[in-house]
């Protein structure tokens, strides 16, 4: 539903609203760092209208698409809010595509514009794509085409239901689907985070770690733009840079996916020891994008201190839907909170109907987060969004009495074997509280005499020694028979998505 009847005073929530009123306000602050350069607000602002003006000169249609594919970089967020306020709708693709996948996503999107690092051009080089009309390399030839471009304010035909980015999804249940996402949505939501996390204001320091290319990584960072803040930007995640860096200088808070902090308590000892308890200034730490083991949970309170982490869980289709709050995380054990602000879940059965209270059911949101719908999917949207503005991303979860949801796990992933259903995240929480164990992910494989059989992919710490008889007799322990998994695999590391996501369709395979 259109908002552009409104009255005359009605100005649309867009993605860029908040850096170009923070400009304004302190146009000579920082806003943005990355390695050894750094945007002032009025810079950056400034950089996003040439963004926008030059897009416009190119011949870009409104509601055309557009598509960045980089690392993090400083250019980023002024490339995705200059082309939207353009009318573009901007692609996000993952860096560590092969060129075959960048050409299949612009294809599916019909890309008229990509803006690509100079360190993937030869990437870029090889995909075949009839829409592409033009290809922007940063470095030399992107500075000299900004410098080129007039400056352009918000096409005055945009409106905030409007589609700003399209994010590709993560192809962990199959081929990835291109996720449409409003500027109303996304901005939101960065109304929302500010009154939760306590670290969006505009006298707070962000350390930006996620990769942007990924809904939630670039939202985290997007956040503190939006609201007059500075960020500092990590082109590439170093663990113990990570370390040493909250500990030295007054960040105020971080964003980081599980997969991060693995990485983190996995660097020497001497080094972790030297840092714990040392991020001064920090006030919050968030996680998102995968599941966070209470194992793991309970090293981050014990490393930096209490009164910091936040577990969030939601969808690129859903928003944020949950958060659990600093104080809940050794109460509520294995919890991702309550409802997160503006937002109503429900847990159904196969049938439709509202489970009780402690019982398992379809996990169910609605708010004013929710996408828009796939990009030229109308059957997957229709699956994924339903009748009365619901959305399910198939997660399996149980509130308790007090309203907390507890993720069960996937509904695709749930396994059955010898007629009971096992749901893998238990076993792999089980998993993690094994000394030895650094990561673990559990799926079924076909099995003549069960139907499924458990097994379970274990990437194990340096030097642990551990052997599959101790990580069953640990399950043993803890979970009842047909729980355990009969196969224990050794494994390097874990696959997963841009987002930290384990993609187990590639774990099917191994």
């Amino acid at each position: 539903m259109s908002t552009r009847s409104l009255h005359a005073g009605y100005r649309p929530l867009l993605l860029s609203g908040g850096l170009h009123a923070s400009a304004g306000r302190t146009p000579r602050k920082v806003a943005l760092v990355c390695e050894s350069v750094s945007r002032t607000y009025a810079e950056l602002a400034q950089r996003v209208r040439r963004v926008c003006g030059g897009a416009i000169a190119l011949g870009l249609r409104q509601g055309e698409r557009v598509a960045v594919l980089a690392p993090n970089c400083i250019e980023y967020p002024e490339l995705l809010c200059g082309l939207s306020d353009a009318g573009g709708v901007v692609a996000t693709v993952n860096p560590r595509s092969t060129a075959r996948e960048l050409e299949d996503l612009l294809n599916d999107c019909g890309a008229r514009l990509l803006v690509v690092h100079p360190s993937l051009a030869g990437v870029a080089g090889q995909a075949r794509v009839p829409t592409l009309g033009r290809t922007l390399v940063l470095g030399e030839e992107y500075e000299a085409w900004l410098a080129a471009s007039p400056e352009a304010a918000p096409l005055a035909t945009l409106d905030e239901t409007d589609p700003f980015t399209l994010v590709y999804s993560s192809g962990t249940t199959g081929k990835p689907k291109g996720i449409v996402i409003s500027h109303r949505s996304r901005t939101l939501t960065f109304h929302a985070m500010a009154m939760e996390y306590g670290c969006y204001g505009p006298d707070d320091l962000q350390l930006g770690i996620a990769p942007m290319a990924h809904g939630a990584g670039f939202a985290f960072i997007m956040a503190s733009l939006y609201f007059g803040g500075t960020v500092d930007v990590l082109p590439k995640f170093d663990p113990q840079r990570v370390v040493e860096r909250l500990a030295r200088e007054p960040f105020t808070g971080v964003f980081m996916v599980p997969t991060h902090f693995q990485a983190i308590f996995g660097i020497e000892k001497a080094v972790l020891d030297a840092h714990r308890g040392k991020a001064r200034a920090l006030r919050a730490i968030m996680s998102n994008a995968a599941a966070l083991p209470q194992a793991v949970k309970e090293k981050i309170v014990a490393y930096w201190g209490e009164g910091l982490l936040h577990e969030t869980y939601g969808s690129t289709e859903a928003g944020i839907v949950t958060n659990l709050r600093p104080a809940d995380q050794l109460v509520r054990r294995q919890s991702v909170g309550p409802a997160f602000a503006l937002n109503h879940v429900r847990l159904l059965d196969d049938a439709g109907h509202e489970v009780p209270r402690g019982e398992v059911g379809e996990l169910h949101s609605r708010s004013p987060y929710l996408f828009n719908g796939y990009w030229n999917q109308p059957e997957q949207t229709a699956e994924t969004l339903k009748p009365g503005g619901w959305v399910t991303a198939g997660d399996l979860a149980r509130q308790d009495e007090d309203g907390y949801l507890y993720i069960v796990d996937r509904k695709k992933d749930m396994v059955v074997t010898g007629g009971f259903n096992v749901y893998p995240r238990e076993i792999e929480e089980v998993l993690h509280r094994h000394p030895a164990v650094q990561e673990a992910a559990v799926i079924g494989r076909p099995d003549e005499y069960f139907g499924e059989a458990l097994r379970a992919f274990v990437v194990f710490r340096t030097g642990s020694g551990a052997t599959p008889a101790e990580l069953e007799a640990h399950c043993r322990v803890e979970l009842a028979g047909y729980k355990v998994p009969r196969e224990f695999v050794p494994i390097g590391s874990l696959p997963r998505n841009a987002g930290g996501k384990v993609l187990k369709t590639a774990l099917r395979g191994h």
